[in-house]
């Protein structure tokens, strides 16, 4: 596929929209608006009894409160794993010695042009939380049971968290 042209319908300070046309060597054609976004790391802190930290907050095209990894976007020139730094302390208030990649997905790739990096955050010290002014954010540690529950009971239903504890689970909890 080449991308034969790009054109900006909307910027915002979050994302920016494009209406995008690809073409093949076949003449196959794509043409289709992408939420253009310049990524996401997340987080997921593990403390030495095996449990994991999650935040709590409204969200709004959720339209209700979810628990969740800890997640944000990467600043400009900054990598995954640096934000992921910044955005526990945000976030959370701890700081991490040892950091692990997990993986990097791609949540919605039918419109959205956003990968998310997830990082395993273990040993853990607590500080001071320096969360946005649009954010009010809760914390609650839980072990792996307690995630499976909320998980079937649908108290945990985002997918970057879904994804963290799935693979945390299939790699023996480590």
């Amino acid at each position: 596929m080449k991308l034969i042209s790009s054109e900006k319908l909307l910027d915002t300070p979050i994302f920016r929209v494009t209406m995008d046309h690809a073409l093949d060597p076949d003449g196959f054609e794509i043409k289709r608006a992408i939420v253009q976004h310049d990524g996401s790391a997340v987080i997921m802190p593990v403390d030495e009894k095996g449990r994991v930290l999650l935040v709590r907050q409204y969200r709004l095209p959720a339209r209700k409160y979810l628990w969740e990894l800890s997640a944000g976007r990467l600043d400009p020139g900054e990598t995954p794993l640096q934000a992921a730094k910044r955005e526990l302390i945000e976030e959370t208030g701890y700081r991490a010695k040892k950091w692990t990649k997990l993986t990097k997905f791609y949540p919605s790739p039918g419109f959205v042009a956003e990968a998310m990096t997830i990082y395993i955050a273990q040993e853990l010290k607590a500080g001071k939380a320096t969360p946005m002014d649009d954010e009010r954010i809760e914390c609650g540690w839980f072990s792996w049971k307690q995630m499976g529950e909320m998980i079937e009971k649908g108290e945990i239903c985002d997918a970057k968290t879904l994804i963290g504890w799935s693979l945390w689970k299939l790699r023996g909890k480590k």
